[in-house]
């Protein structure tokens, strides 16, 4: 019996993507809750486990660097994100069944190397799915998707984590690597393989050097990108909306759980809390993404991410009224009673909270999917959640240092205020329409932006100088000096592509910068690197006047990157449809 193309009808697309996404929360929860507790059991530290934990979601902070292999190279008999995906679910299970014969906690060092390696397969896999999805989904579609994506990778996590729990006292703790690997490739043989994947443009016949041809189409490929985010206010304002909360957040973050400890939660109590939030959440993403459908993705995404801020400052008022306002010592020996009402209080505000979080989430990925070029899918698309989860970053940040100097109450105002600052801008993050993916003002936004960066390289040198004066929010900042460093050099290097011919001398600058730009993130090991040199001390005077010249190097380069028109960025080809090239 041959087995359905689900990318063929719109059940099927929504029935394809919810399994897509299920098989990226299966790993994550077996790595999370099922091994990390195992580990525990077998008496592995807390340290290790975090380590462990912390390792194995590493790839997916830097699964944006995938984007553009994915987008470029690619199997045109295969498919071009459909080779990728069954590729990369194949070397999971590969990496996964690798595990079973090692012997824990004594080959930990091994294991954790290995599920990094699978880990890394996944987040490569999550970046074709997300490229499929956008030059696959039709637009009345996206919102119900999106919210089954997520709903999805939520009973993954749940499958993989919680299934795997209640399945080990029958089967063992190694068996269930078979389990986990085989719903993977469940989903392989039944969902990717019968998938037929629409013919993209045609690729250009390659004449030469294979090397010298894939240099081309990466510098193609590059000036595409480059014009995708910077061509439409949609696509820009898609950049600001990601890069700010999404509404409250302090109910989705530590904040809440170091909260549940505090008042009292067994761990048993915190399990359901979390299960009921996950279940909730799951099927809000559905509801959400299907209303965003029916009544409008910007309208509908507007009322959920101001309606998250309802939850937070109910439960603001509930600390307030009970006096519980700074954190308190869990083995504090006069620490106060908890009063019965507010635990009830952190139960309504969290369900809540995942009621409206979970109206959002589908809707906002589905908004993202409106504003990205499906020739350039899985770099623009993952780039937009990369931004969201430095978002989620620097809020869990503030969050803690805020809570300890001002008390939850004033920090959970400041969250519920703050989260509605993206909403401004939402209005402009609309398509143009007609396939078409540059305007008029791409030049005078590309112009901005390397104004914008540029100044905030040079705010490097003031920041070094005074940085002692931002005390605890030291971190957060460095956070965000590292954003402005990654984003100038990749500024500059997609930059290059677009203006070198208008511009030689100041591209291959621009070339030689941007990787030093990126050798700033070297700032964090310069005790560790100056214990390892003859003259410790010298190397570290010296580190920060070189940093200082870098930063100061990358901003004059954005600057007189500002003075240029900009012009290349207009009149190009602006729709997948008018971008295809016969064969030679």
């Amino acid at each position: 019996m041959r087995l359905p193309n689900l990318l063929a009808t719109r059940r099927g697309r929504l029935s394809a993507f919810f399994f897509l996404y299920m098989t990226e929360g299966i790993p994550l929860g077996f790595a999370a809750t099922a091994v990390a507790t195992q580990l525990r059991r077998q008496g592995v530290g807390p340290a290790e486990i975090g380590a462990f934990v912390g390792s194995f979601y590493l790839p997916w902070a830097f699964k944006w660097a995938f984007g553009p292999f994915i987008d470029v190279f690619a199997s045109d008999r295969l498919g071009r994100r459909r080779g990728w995906i069954i590729g990369t679910q194949l070397l999971m299970v590969a990496t996964l069944l690798a595990t079973v014969l090692l012997k824990l906690p004594e080959q930990l060092w091994l294991f954790t190397a290995i599920l990094l390696v699978h880990n890394s397969f996944a987040a490569m896999q999550d970046v074709a799915i997300d490229a499929l999805a956008v030059s696959t989904l039709h637009e009345d579609e996206r919102g119900l998707a999106n919210g089954l994506m997520f709903a999805g990778a939520n009973v993954g996590q749940l499958v993989g984590g919680s299934g795997v729990l209640f399945l080990m006292p029958y089967t063992g703790f190694q068996p269930t690597f078979f389990f986990v690997a085989g719903t993977i490739l469940l989903v392989t043989a039944l969902v990717v393989l019968p998938m037929k994947e629409a013919a993209g443009e045609v690729r250009r016949a390659v004449a030469g050097s294979r090397l010298v041809s894939a240099g081309r189409e990466m510098r193609d490929f590059a000036i595409d990108s480059f014009r995708s985010f910077l061509g439409t206010r949609g696509a820009l304002a898609g950049l600001m909306f990601a890069l700010l909360p999404a509404g409250a957040m302090c109910l989705g973050l530590a904040l809440q759980s170091n909260l549940a400890v505090e008042l009292g939660l067994k761990d048993d109590e915190v399990a359901w809390l979390n299960l009921w939030s996950t279940a909730i959440n799951s099927g809000c993403c559905v509801l959400g993404g299907w209303l965003s459908d029916r009544y409008g993705r910007r309208r509908t995404l507007f009322i959920f991410v101001a309606l998250q801020s309802l939850p937070v400052l109910y439960l603001m008022n509930e600390l307030s009224r009970h006096g519980w306002v700074m954190p308190v010592d869990v083995n504090a020996p006069n620490r106060p009673q908890v009063p019965p009402p507010l635990v009830m209080a952190l139960w309504v505000g969290t369900l809540a909270y995942n009621v409206f979080n979970g109206l959002m989430y589908g809707t906002r990925s589905a908004a993202f999917m409106d504003v990205t070029n499906p020739r350039v899918a899985a770099t623009q698309f993952t780039a937009y959640m990369a931004m969201i989860n430095l978002a989620i970053s620097y809020s869990s940040s503030w969050q803690g240092i805020a809570a300890e100097a001002w008390g939850y109450p004033k920090t959970m105002l400041v969250d519920a205020l703050f989260g509605l600052v993206g909403l401004a801008a939402l209005p402009f993050m609309k398509p143009l329409g007609g396939g078409r993916w540059s305007d008029a003002g791409a030049g005078r936004r590309a112009r901005g932006g390397a104004v914008v960066l540029g100044l905030a390289c040079l705010a490097w040198l003031p920041y070094t100088w005074w940085h002692d004066l931002f005390g605890a929010a030291q971190p957060i900042a460095g956070t965000l000096f590292t954003l402005v460093f990654v984003a100038s050099a990749l500024f500059l290097l997609a930059g290059a592509a677009v203006i070198g011919p208008a511009a030689p001398r100041l591209s291959r600058l621009a070339v030689w910068v941007a990787p030093l730009l990126l050798l700033m993130h070297a700032r964090h090991w310069v005790d560790a690197i100056a214990a390892r040199l003859p003259d410790p001390a010298a190397f570290k005077a010296a580190a920060p006047l070189v940093f200082a010249a870098i930063a100061l190097v990358g901003g004059v380069t954005l600057l007189l990157y500002a003075r240029q028109s900009w012009g290349q960025l207009g009149g190009a080809v602006e729709s997948v449809e008018d971008a295809a090239v016969q064969p030679a």
